[in-house]
């Protein structure tokens, strides 16, 4: 633990505190990705399961916890009325299944063990540097999203930036390296590219809503 991956920790939690504020004040899912949220829950049920076996620390376990409960929560609201009759069916129909069989195919070809765990790991490693691409092209079809909802997307997208930077402190000071994550989250933050400067852009400076250029 650093405090470099502390803050993204952090950040991961406001984004889902962030996301639940805008379900609720709104009472709509309008402009969310369901099907992000559901990748997003494939993740953490594949990375998360040593939650069971293994016991690391109390913070290590209940931040699991959390971001478990909170994807599985947002998937469910989302399925089921009144939010599944405020979802765009039409503007998010990324195929999904894009994105899962090539994680699971390089989850097969590139690991560090052979182990159940060990591939379920590297499969949400992968799976997650994709995981944001439905809500992204979502946000492109509409054009434009809610305050709360353009915040949310930028604190997922800090989360992973910040772990980036948290890898680097931890090859400078303890010489760890783990390719497989760090390559699939710079993949992940890459793809924020044109949501940041936008963000930055439009909300920041201008203090506007997010809208993406005509």
């Amino acid at each position: 633990m650093n405090g470099f991956r502390l803050i993204a920790d952090l950040l991961h939690l406001l984004s889902y505190l962030l996301l639940l504020l805008k379900i609720y004040t709104s009472r709509s899912a309008a402009g969310i990705s369901q099907k992000t949220q559901f990748l997003y829950l494939l993740v953490f049920a594949t990375r998360y399961l040593d939650l069971f076996v293994v016991f690391r620390s109390l913070y290590n376990s209940g931040m699991k916890i959390v971001f478990l409960a909170c994807s599985g929560y947002v998937t469910y609201k989302m399925q089921v009325p009144p939010l599944n009759a405020t979802w765009d069916r039409e503007a998010d129909r990324f195929p999904i299944l894009y994105l899962i069989v090539p994680a699971a195919v390089l989850s097969l070809l590139f690991h560090y063990d052979w182990s159940l765990f060990e591939l379920l790991w590297t499969f949400s490693e992968y799976l997650e540097a994709g995981a944001i691409l439905p809500q992204l092209l979502l946000l492109q079809r509409t054009g434009e999203a809610s305050t709360l909802t353009s915040h949310y997307i930028m604190a997922l997208g800090a989360y992973r930036g910040f772990y980036i930077i948290n890898w680097i402190y931890r090859f400078v000071v303890e010489g760890h390296f783990d390719p497989i994550s760090a390559i699939s989250g710079i993949i992940q933050t890459g793809l924020y590219a044109d949501f940041f400067y936008i963000y930055f852009k439009k909300v920041v400076q201008g203090g506007q809503r997010f809208q993406l250029p005509a």
